[in-house]
């Protein structure tokens, strides 16, 4: 059961949320420091690569922190679809790396170019060596837009096509195309790609957007929604993945299942597929197109990947989905989109595993075999259905929904708290994570 809430009522809800994750954080930042020489290298300024710098800093006396990464704007990646949705302009999701960073974490400002995990040592791009006696991968993943035939980031904005997910002013650009798209009518065509992939929802809250804004502009009737799932279902999660269903049945989208996106020719406004019958064809007027999503080159070329299963070809790191330590290499542990776990690609999850991999890192400076805290699985998406409304769907390893407010906000219900959570609440906690508070 869900209940009402005023406006007034959500900002209490969301600034309890707020203050409750930075409870959680708290308690292991008031105990005392622990006196080690322990020089600890963080590969990605991101969500995680930050937050674990900061509590790490908080946590440790006499460490040696130092983070990798060449890239000197951080970005609020959940916010993209806000701005591809002309919500939010694109600085919305912008801020600096610097801004950040504890003043006791030392910033390499160069990107890793290569691990050798035997040597414990880091060489980053200019030839600078980094030794390390334990490394965390927070790489975040890697786009790869050359793996569609045909497509380049020049394209985006440009007769008919979207990549929300290629940063900001990528994300900027789509809108203005889905605007003109929606005013004019034809072909959506949406899809996600066959690989892991960071908010797996993502593709669906778009799709959804899509079709609002035709609605709201009353050319509905002009616009054809598609939606091509790359596999024989619409989301990971059995009961998601039936809502979901039921949801695009319910507004006329058009699904074909078990097609993969591998070409696309901006010329003709066609799109091909992989197929369990061949390569086919499907046109389009707009589309959002979402790449394969693989580890960045310096993890995926090392030697700290999975060497086997479904996974080999893509370079996640190899650990342990409980404790995130890695299994050939304990002195490395992963955290955020890199880490090779069965779910956990959101901002959210990576907000649960810092915690976790703090915990055994810190475990393991101090001689012990292994640490209290274990990561679950959980994974968040605020599943947006249209402007104004969304169902904060959560979930573990077993598929499990663990909602964070059973009895206040229904998870598979649409409502408009839920949209407040992904509009405003989430930032907040976001940004308590990089401060490492939360």
């Amino acid at each position: 059961m869900s209940i009402n809430l005023n406006r007034r009522g959500f900002m209490g809800l969301a600034a309890g949320a707020t203050a409750l994750a930075v409870s959680h954080i708290s308690q292991s930042a008031k105990a005392d420091p622990i006196k080690t020489k322990a020089k600890i290298v963080i590969l990605g300024a991101g969500a995680a690569g930050t937050g674990l710098a900061n509590r790490l800093s908080q946590r440790l006396d006499g460490a040696e922190i130092t983070i990798i990464d060449g890239r000197k704007r951080h970005l609020y990646q959940p916010g993209f679809t806000l701005i591809a949705a002309g919500l939010k302009p694109s600085d919305y999701s912008v801020t600096s790396t610097s801004e950040w960073l504890s003043g006791s974490v030392n910033w390499l400002q160069e990107a890793a170019a290569e691990i050798d995990p035997e040597a414990k040592k880091v060489t980053t791009d200019s030839g600078k060596t980094v030794a390390y006696d334990y490394l965390i991968l927070a790489t975040g993943l890697k786009l790869d837009f050359d793996a569609i035939e045909g497509m380049s980031l020049d394209l985006v904005g440009k007769d008919g096509i979207g990549a929300v997910y290629a940063g900001p002013e990528y994300a900027a650009k789509t809108w203005q195309a889905m605007d003109k798209f929606t005013s004019e009518g034809g072909i959506g065509l949406f899809t996600r790609p066959a690989t892991e992939m960071k908010c797996a929802g993502a593709p669906l809250k778009y799709t959804f957007l899509t079709d609002d804004y035709a609605r709201r502009k009353g050319t509905r009737g002009k616009v054809k929604i598609h939606y091509a799932a790359h596999s024989k279902s619409l989301f990971s999660v059995p009961i998601v993945n039936e809502k979901v269903r039921m949801l695009f049945d319910e507004r006329g989208f058009d699904t074909q299942y078990n097609h993969v996106m591998r070409a696309i020719d901006p010329g003709k406004k066609i799109a091909f597929f992989e197929t369990k019958d061949g390569l086919k064809e499907m046109p389009y007027d707009f589309t959002n197109v979402i790449p394969p999503m693989v580890a960045p080159d310096v993890v995926r070329n090392s030697a700290l990947p999975w060497q086997s299963g479904k996974w080999v070809n893509q370079g996640w790191a190899e650990v342990d989905k409980y404790t995130l330590q890695h299994a050939r290499y304990p002195e490395i542990y992963a955290a955020g989109d890199i880490a090779g776990v069965p779910k956990g690609k959101t901002a959210a999850s990576a907000k649960w595993q810092v915690p976790v991999v703090e915990d055994q890192l810190i475990a393991q400076i101090s001689g012990k075999e292994k640490g209290e805290l274990l990561y679950n699985g959980y994974t968040s998406c605020p599943l947006i259905t249209r402007i104004g409304r969304a169902m904060l769907v959560e979930f573990d390893y077993n598929n499990n929904l663990t909602p964070s407010f059973p009895g206040v906000i229904a998870p598979l219900e649409e409502l408009w708290v839920s949209w407040l959570m992904k509009e405003i609440a989430l930032k907040a906690t976001y940004n308590a994570m990089l401060r490492g508070r939360a």
